[in-house]
C-alpha cells in the first residue's frame, strides 16, 4: 500500500469515527421531552 493510500484510509476512518462520536454524544445528551409520550395523556376526558 502506498503512503498516499494509507493516509487517505486513516483520514477517512478518522472522519467517520469523529462524526459517529458526535452523533452518539448528541443522542446521549438530549434533553427529555417535557410533553407526555402518549396520545391518550393529551386527550381531555369527554365521556
Amino acid at each position: 500500500m502506498s503512503t498516499g493510500a494509507l493516509i487517505m484510509a486513516i483520514g477517512t476512518q478518522a472522519v467517520f469515527i469523529v462524526v459517529t462520536g458526535f452523533f452518539f454524544y448528541k443522542v446521549l445528551t438530549i434533553k427529555p421531552n417535557p410533553e407526555p409520550d402518549s396520545f391518550n395523556d393529551n386527550d381531555e376526558e369527554s365521556n
